[in-house]
């Protein structure tokens, strides 16, 4: 079958090589799935890179999320076992992690339900206790984890603000539904957030940026509000000034969703089934801006970890389905 594998760690476009290798075998407890799209996330170019949480032994197969069909015919949503990713025809994944997909949604757009929408999901209501009628501050609104959390923010009651790095990202967080998107680029973050919020800010902050970003956020978060830190896509991991976090009564609240895997399986199970519904309903639908080939998968993870993509890049395979069911 066609892999891309990383044979040494560096930049995606220099380190992903598309080879000829074996069908991978399952293992105890495992299962054989092909693929039928696999998302691209921010997570493979950090393995790729070798800065990752989780190291595979090289060489690997890097992708961490797919739509494909088991042996026995079901459609299901799978995380790979590393070091055999999903950026390639056929992976093995842990058969008790196994969801089904959602028959609302193509192969494209479950491919991309999964990781974003579960980190969404845990930060906003397990974390943060999202209530309706509370203002969400979402950073990176128009790429794929922050998309998500608008979406689920919407569906939560919530109003919504989006922040964004230039104009046709602001597009696409007004697209989303966004009451307010604010371009970082040209306008004052903390100022347009107290400006609409009349004073109050922010009650709910959804991180995954870091950096400068979190520092906007501890200035225009509400009374009692809170930051929920999810990554740090700037490349800067802020040091919070815990004494600024008493003085105005916040929160700072950290969010590593693959624990709830190993800690709590039942939660994801939960979630999973609550996605469904959502997704079902059409509260919430995975923006996939662009579907690729199986040979552009390097250069579009390179892309992603740039920071220049919209929404969701997904690689469809030959078999997918170009519309909803």
């Amino acid at each position: 079958m066609l892999a891309w594998r990383v044979h040494t760690h560096g930049e995606p476009r220099e380190a992903m090589r598309l080879e000829e290798v074996p069908e991978p075998r399952p293992g105890e407890g495992e299962v054989r799935v092909q693929v039928l799209a696999a998302n691209i996330n921010f997570p493979d170019a950090l393995l790729t890179r070798g800065q990752y949480q989780i190291r595979p032994p090289l060489p690997f197969t890097p992708g961490v999320e797919i739509c494909g069909r088991t042996d026995d015919g079901r459609r299901v949503i799978a995380t790979p076992s590393l070091p055999h990713g999903g950026f390639a025809e056929y992976v093995v994944a842990p058969e008790r992690a196994l969801l089904p997909a959602p028959e609302s949604l193509n192969d494209t757009q479950a491919a991309a339900l999964h990781i974003g929408y579960q980190t969404g999901w845990f930060g906003l209501h397990r974390r943060a206790r999202l209530q309706p009628g509370e203002t969400l501050l979402v950073h990176a609104a128009a790429g794929g984890v922050g998309s998500a959390a608008v979406q689920l923010g919407k569906a939560a009651g919530a109003t919504v603000i989006g922040v964004v790095g230039g104009k046709a990202k602001a597009r696409t967080a007004e697209e989303l539904g966004c009451d307010l998107v604010i371009d970082r680029t040209a306008e004052d973050v903390v100022a347009r957030v107290k400006e609409f919020t009349a004073g109050r800010g922010a009650d709910v902050v959804y991180d995954p940026v870091g950096g400068d970003s979190y520092t906007a956020s501890a200035k225009c978060v509400a009374f009692e509000g809170r930051i929920v830190v999810v990554g740090f896509a700037s490349g800067t991991v802020p040091a919070p000034a815990l004494n600024h976090a008493l003085v105005k009564n916040y929160s700072v609240l950290g969010l590593h969703w693959g624990l709830y895997a190993t800690k709590d399986p039942a939660a994801v199970a939960a979630c999973h089934a609550e996605l469904t519904r959502l997704a079902d309903q059409g509260a919430i639908a995975p923006l996939v801006s662009e579907t690729i080939a199986l040979p552009a998968v390097a250069d579009a993870v390179q892309r992603v970890a740039d920071g220049t993509t919209t929404g969701r890049v997904v690689l469809a395979m030959p078999t997918e389905r170009s519309t909803a069911r």
